[in-house]
């Protein structure tokens, strides 16, 4: 039986290690991570993290051939394959600090898997790392080898959280790199027959181990582009009458360009865009490559552009200030379907009502208070960074309520954001929310999620992403 060991049970490790093990009973799958608390989890019916049909797939193998453990060192010594999944934030302070990626705990883990390991060991980079970080990886493991041969694969994810366990279970490719060595072919072969259990083999693609190192990085700072593109055309159709929707459909069925990442919005989140593009940027610059790192540096400038422009547009419209003043926000995960905040424009739109005196009250049905106050406490690129090195709850706290639901949220309130698309903000009862507010009513839908011409009937005035602006709001100066 070979076995596995995955270090890191995160977002990525979990999941991953869940559908490797339904998919390939006959393989031994170790799922391990310092945090008590976080394996606890992983054992218990209410898991860490929130992702659509991943419940099932842990409870079908859980404690047959899939096993959550803090005994990391008993489970890496014994594995024939080692995935590392741990975080690689963004450096605070030193070399590269606000850009480059903090190899802290992947250097650990290596140091780690040389003082106790017996036999060879296939290992395996899962996390989202910087161009030759294998190259550093396979130095540390070399040094310290003992006469124990190591081989270093690539092996990036390109989940989408939300659509998680369907992306492990149907993935539009795996990539892995290796070693372009005898040995190192052999160990891409070895990693490969796992995944060939329900992998249809043309879509495995083998790389050498810098192609797949920065194929991740290329994948997610595409991705952004498009994103960054939609949301500077939604700030042009605002001013032009022009309606974003339609723009995007309208370029979207150019097979050229297809559909997907189109949809304007009040800026992109989650752990991977902008951490990875920061990367990008430091290694462009490290290579000499000033003017590339500047073209992928604006996809962030457009994104925090937007989010700024949202709260921008949030106080100008309300007589230029909130001061006092009551907001609902309907959702704080960066996206749909996912309990996950890394990054969330919500952080920052709240944290500019906050700097503007507003009382916030929040509600999302998949984040929890703490979660919320402690990322509004954060500074930026603390999120990434272990819970006992982050800030306590702050003067913000003290601005900000988190209730049980979207009419508890804007009951009395000036405004309503909408910050998250869950599926139930569209079918809402915006008439009964309209009553409970405080007059003139505001939405601003950051999402798009709204019926525009509906809640106008009613009597709110509205603003939606890259739409046509409501009469009130043509009035009213775009930046505060």
């Amino acid at each position: 039986m070979v076995k596995i060991c995955c270090i890191g049970a995160g977002y990525v490790g979990g999941p991953t290690m869940a559908v490797i093990a339904v998919k390939c009973p006959s393989i031994e799958v170790a799922v391990v991570d310092i945090s008590v608390s976080r394996i606890q989890a992983w054992n218990n019916d209410v898991l860490p993290i929130y992702e659509p049909g991943l419940d099932e797939v842990v409870k079908q193998c859980r404690g047959k051939n899939l096993f959550f453990s803090t005994d990391v060192e008993r489970h890496v010594a014994e594995a024939d394959i080692v995935f590392v999944s741990v975080n690689t934030p963004t450096k605070t302070r030193g070399l590269g600090a606000g850009k480059a990626a903090d190899l802290t705990y992947w250097e650990s883990a290596a140091r780690m898997i040389a003082d106790v390991s017996k036999s060879d060991k296939i290992v395996v980079e899962k996390s989202t790392v910087p161009v030759k970080t294998a190259e550093a990886i396979e130095r540390i493991l070399t040094h310290n080898s003992k006469g124990i041969k190591y081989q270093i694969l690539s092996n990036p994810e390109f989940l989408a959280e939300g659509t998680a366990i369907q992306d492990l279970f149907n993935p539009d490719r795996v990539l892995i790199g290796g070693r372009e060595t005898s040995d190192g072919r052999k160990a891409v072969e070895t990693l490969k027959s796992v995944y060939a259990h329900w992998v249809p083999e043309d879509k495995i693609l083998c790389t050498n181990l810098w192609s797949a190192e920065l194929s991740k990085l290329a994948a997610n700072a595409f991705l952004a582009q498009r994103i960054s593109s939609v949301n500077a055309m939604s700030a042009l159709c605002e001013a032009t009458g022009a309606d974003v929707a339609q723009v995007a459909h309208a370029i979207g069925t150019d097979s050229r360009i297809g559909p997907k990442f189109l949809k304007a919005s009040v800026g992109f989140g989650g752990s991977c865009f902008q951490k990875d593009i920061l990367n990008l940027v430091y290694i462009c610059e490290c290579n000499g490559l000033a003017e590339v790192a500047g073209y992928w540096r604006q996809v962030i400038k457009v994104n925090d552009y937007q989010k700024s422009r949202f709260v921008n547009r949030v106080v100008s419209s309300m007589f230029n200030t909130v001061a006092g003043k009551k907001v609902a926000i309907l959702g704080f995960a960066f996206k749909k379907d996912t309990g996950d905040t890394r990054e969330t424009a919500a952080i920052d739109v709240c944290k500019g009502l906050i700097g503007d005196k507003a009382h916030l009250r929040i509600y999302d049905p998949q984040v929890s208070e703490d979660q919320i106050q402690r990322d509004l406490a954060l500074n930026k690129f603390e999120w990434d960074h272990p819970a006992h090195l982050q800030p306590a709850a702050g003067e913000a706290a003290k601005q900000v309520s988190v209730v049980g639901d979207a009419y508890e949220a804007s009951k009395g309130a000036h405004a309503v954001c909408v910050m998250t698309e869950w599926e139930e903000f569209k079918g809402l009862d915006y008439g009964r929310i309209y009553e409970g507010m405080q007059k003139p009513a505001f939405v601003f839908d950051g999402r798009n999620v709204v019926d525009v011409e509906k809640l106008r009937e009613i009597g709110f005035i509205v603003y939606s992403i890259g739409k046509p602006l409501d009469p009130w709001l043509k009035d009213m100066p775009a930046v505060a």
